[in-house]
């Protein structure tokens, strides 16, 4: 049984975790096939857009037993190269240079909490549930630390890194893990709104928009920000896809990157 499958519809790739048996918890396999689909689509220029979910009733429990029990028994080297695959993996997952939208229902522990987090925008039905509980074991969650920490903020971090607590989809999308709190009924019908505002966009435009982020978020506004900026726009502009785009929206049409209805 495959424990990652893909599915590509038009321009979206729909990755889905798929070991619904043991809630999606994940090992050494699923982090190896993540990591190399991860690297494939997103060097697909057919690909615009990445979806992350899950099938059955749980995101994901975090680590699977069976891979815990393994490596409790292993050597500290051993268990410094493994934990490197995983904190790999999210560092691939977020520095994707395509929007990665990740849908959540049910469970998301641990390790699958950082698959969140490193995801542009997050979807959660209403019934989804988080924890991180690694303290409960005698452990920390080290390596989805950095990208954990930037999604819900430092503060809350203290509180649920120590406090292993399960806390709510409400409470996900107040601290900023999730951006959208919807029925279950209504998942479908908001991840294609979705969908289609980001197709809208122009695909180099939208990894330049990502890197910006990143780019200012811890830098101070000063004059040589500024420039760096003015700079980064002015090329926009007259690049392809920028005179593209302003040329559509002058003559009233849609820009090419828009396939035709």
């Amino acid at each position: 049984m495959q424990v990652l499958t893909v599915r590509h519809e038009g321009v979206v790739a729909y990755l889905t975790l798929n070991r619904p048996e043991v809630r999606n918890a994940f090992g050494a396999e699923l982090i190896a096939e993540l990591t190399h689909e991860i690297d494939a689509l997103d060097a697909n220029p057919a690909v615009r857009v990445l979806v992350l979910q899950a099938e059955g009733k749980h995101f994901s429990a975090g680590a699977d037993l069976n891979w815990m029990r393994a490596m409790k028994d292993r050597t500290e080297t051993e268990n410094r190269d493994d934990a490197r695959k995983l904190a790999t993996l999210m560092q691939k997952l977020d520095a994707c240079r395509k929007p990665l939208v990740g849908v959540t229902q049910g469970a998301a522990m641990g390790g699958g909490v950082g698959l969140l987090a490193c995801c542009d925008i997050v979807l959660a039905t209403k019934n989804a549930f988080f924890a991180l509980s690694e303290v409960r074991l005698g452990l920390t969650p080290a390596t989805i630390s950095p990208f954990v920490v930037r999604a819900m903020g430092a503060r809350q971090a203290r509180r649920y890194f120590q406090t292993g607590e399960r806390f709510s989809a409400q409470k996900a999308r107040a601290m900023g893990l999730v951006h959208e709190v919807v029925d279950e009924e209504d998942l479908t019908t908001e991840l294609s709104r979705l969908l289609s505002d980001l197709t809208a966009g122009g695909p180099e435009a939208q990894a330049m928009a990502k890197a910006l982020v990143k780019d200012v978020a811890q830098r101070s506004v000063d004059e040589a920000l500024m420039d760096e900026l003015a700079e980064r726009i002015g090329r926009q502009r007259v690049g392809t896809e920028g005179q593209e785009g302003l040329t559509a929206f002058l003559d009233k049409r849609n820009p090419n990157w828009i396939e035709p209805s």
